[in-house]
Formats: structure tokens, C-alpha cells, sequence
């Protein structure tokens, strides 16, 4: 998700008295419609509709239609704001194809009271949502940040990277869980994803010399099923990234950005396919909105004398913060001779060696936005090598 600064969108497109704004509290019981309709003394209504039916919220917004065209005499056009949560996209993408204004909210945007023990219901946070809402249409700068929802397309061929990475750790847990039960038996030299692990089975002798149990055997056994079924899984997957790959590559610009990741040394299939597909296949007016998109972003803490650095935001996509990260790691080892290596390598030498984590972190920060230029802009990383061809 990319936040956008609502300063950037149309306001005012028409006058509140012909407005409805609406906002949306979605659960999988109930879908809590919270509503200002004009000529109502700027009370707002509540309704409840059944979770997921659209028809029935559709009706609803109907009602409140007629109610706003009794009371004023207009016809009441209707906007409607959610928080970007569990339900997704699809309401959105819905409220679009009937041709009602909608808008998806990043929840942590939305300034809250900063009482230690602030009340929460559906009914205070639905009311909220309305008032931020009438500010952001206000054209209020900064208000909130909206979410820029990608095309169906562009979500579902992100699925293939997010997946890979849950197989794969889905395998380390099952790997480490066989590993952990042999060791508890003083078996310590036993590799799960080696290709005679079911042969082993037989070889093995606890530490006070005895054959494996044999419900610790089954056990094993049937580990080695699941695990042996992800080696199928994740291979089947990386086929289906490559092959997607390979499209973009064919593809007009911007797509071919993946052929230019790959050319790289250091960057194969696995980070090429999660850079584009988590990040890198949006646009950014600048490198601050990149920064801020993958979380990367510095905090500043700043008031009288005191002016110091809390760290990064942490508000983005944490996928894409975890990528560049060991990006970052093997960005060292495969392009020492760049201009960034060479960067970090002296700051830890400044800092110390304490100072590593934290470093890596801005290097990380820096690659991001160099990739960046480099795929949009043509601006070649300084020092960066290429694969030979």
C-alpha cells in the first residue's frame, strides 16, 4: 500500500449540503454504517448491515439518498472512507464499479487521542473516520494518509513472492522441529533436507546407544512427508515467479525494471521478483515517498534544545523493510568496491563496531532509493557491478 498526501487529490467537489459522508467499520459479523447526511443538524446516524452484504449496504446508501433529497431538495452524492485492513480491496473496487467516491485510509495515520487509557468502540471510531474524512475533503493538508490501491492484477502477482516466503518458512519450522527432537535424544548430526534423510532413519542410535523410539520414528517420518511436500510446493512456486519474470523482462517499460534488478551482481530471480512486486512497480514523486513507502524513513525528535533521531517509521510495507534489509547484508559482500559499501564501511569506522545494526538499517534506506533511480531514472549506482554477460 502507498500512501498519498491528500494535498495531491481533487477537494471540493461540491458543497457539503449535497454531500453524504459516509464512513465504514467493517467486521465479519457486521458492517457498522456511520453517516452525516446534510440538513440534519450535523448529527450523525448509525446503521448496522449483515458483514459482506453489499447489496444490503448498497440499499442502505439508497435510503440515506432519499433521506438527504427530502430534506434538502438535492440529489446527495455519497462518499465513503474505510480503514485498510482485513476485508481487503474488494468493498472498495465494488463502491467504484457503482460509482460511489471511496476511499481506503491508513488506520495509523489518523491522529488519536493521546490519553494513557483512550476509549475504543466501533461507534467512536466510525464517527472519527467521518471527521476525518469532511477534513480531508476540506482539502485539509496532512490530514490522514489515503491508500493508493493497486489494480487486481498488480495484487495477485505479488502473491507469488509473499507465498514463497511462507513456504519456505513454513519448512524451516518443520526442519527445525525434527532437528530439535532428535537432539533431545543426543542425535545432533541429522539434516531433514539432506536427500538420504529417510534412510538415516534406520542408521540412527540415541545418545546412550539405542535405536530411535519408535513413535519418535513416526513422528519423524511423518515430518519428512510435510516437509518433502514444501520442497514440491516452493519449487513449483519459484517456477511460476520465473516464469513471471521472464514476462515482465518482455514486457514494455516500465516491467522491464525486473530485467535491470537482474543485471545486477548480487540480485537474483528472489529479490528482483519481491522488489518489483512489493515496491517498485508504484510511482513516487520523490526518494522521501520511497523511504516512507518501505518504512525506512527517519523519525525525528525535535522540541526546544532537544533534537535527535528515534530511529525509522516502521509505517510502511514491512515485506519490502525486511527485503532491503538483507539486501543490504549482501549488497557488502557483492558490491564491496561500490560507492555505498564503501559508505557504511567508514561510518562503522567512525560509529564502531556497536554502531553495525543501526548502519545497515541506512544503508539499507540508501540502496532502496538508489534502486530506485536506477530503474526509473537511469541513474547508475556509483560503483556498482554488473554480472558479466
Amino acid at each position: 500500500m502507498q500512501a498519498t498526501d491528500p494535498t495531491s487529490t481533487t477537494q471540493n467537489k461540491s458543497s457539503d449540503q449535497a454531500t453524504i459522508f459516509v464512513s465504514l467499520e467493517l467486521s465479519r459479523a457486521v458492517w457498522l454504517v456511520t453517516a452525516l447526511v446534510p440538513g440534519g443538524n450535523q448529527k450523525m446516524s448509525r446503521h448496522q448491515v449483515p458483514g459482506g452484504d453489499l447489496a444490503g449496504l448498497l440499499s442502505r446508501f439508497a435510503e440515506l439518498q432519499r433521506k438527504a433529497q427530502t430534506r434538502t431538495g438535492q440529489f446527495a452524492r455519497i462518499v465513503v472512507i474505510q480503514e485498510a485492513g482485513l476485508d481487503g480491496f474488494w468493498i472498495h473496487r465494488a463502491l467504484i464499479a457503482e460509482e460511489i467516491e471511496s476511499y481506503v485510509v491508513d488506520p495509523a495515520s489518523i491522529a488519536v487521542s493521546r490519553r494513557h487509557r483512550r476509549a475504543k468502540t466501533d461507534r467512536i471510531d466510525g464517527e472519527a473516520l467521518v471527521r476525518t474524512l469532511l477534513a480531508y475533503n476540506r482539502g485539509e493538508p496532512r490530514v490522514c494518509a489515503m491508500v493508493r490501491v493497486p489494480t487486481p492484477d498488480e495484487e495477485d502477482q505479488r502473491r507469488l513472492c509473499r507465498e514463497l516466503k511462507t513456504l519456505v518458512g513454513e519448512r524451516v519450522r518443520h526442519v527445525n522441529r525434527v532437528k530439535g527432537l532428535f537432539f533431545s535424544q543426543g542425535i545432533a548430526d541429522y539434516d531433514p533436507r539432506r536427500p538420504d534423510r529417510r534412510a538415516r532413519l534406520d542408521e540412527l542410535r540415541t545418545g546412550d546407544g539405542r535405536p530411535l523410539p519408535p513413535h519418535l520414528k513416526a513422528v519423524a517420518q511423518r515430518e519428512l512427508e510435510i516437509i518433502e511436500l514444501l520442497d514440491r510446493q516452493i519449487e513449483t512456486v519459484k517456477a511460476e515467479r520465473d516464469a513471471l519474470l521472464v514476462a515482465a523482462q518482455a514486457a514494455e517499460v516500465p516491467s522491464k525494471a525486473v530485467g535491470i534488478l537482474l543485471g545486477l551482481k548480487g540480485i537474483g530471480s528472489g529479490f528482483a521478483g519481491a522488489l518489483w512486486s512489493e515496491g517498485l512497480f508504484r510511482h513516487f514523486d520523490n526518494r522521501r515517498q520511497v523511504a516512507a513507502y518501505a518504512g525506512l524513513a527517519p523519525t525525528p525528535w525535535k522540541s526546544g534544545k532537544i533534537d535527535h533521531e528515534q530511529g525509522v517509521s516502521k509505517a510502511g510495507n514491512p515485506r519490502l523493510r525486511a527485503i532491503l534489509v538483507e539486501m543490504a547484508w549482501l549488497w557488502l559482500r557483492h558490491q564491496p568496491g561500490s560507492a555505498l559499501a564503501l559508505w557504511y564501511h567508514d561510518r562503522v569506522r567512525r560509529l564502531g563496531e556497536r554502531r553495525k545494526k543501526v548502519t545497515i538499517v541506512a544503508l539499507a534506506r540508501k540502496l532502496l532509493v538508489a534502486l530506485w533511480k536506477y530503474v526509473t531514472q537511469g541513474v547508475v549506482i556509483e560503483g556498482a557491478a554488473l554480472k558479466a554477460a
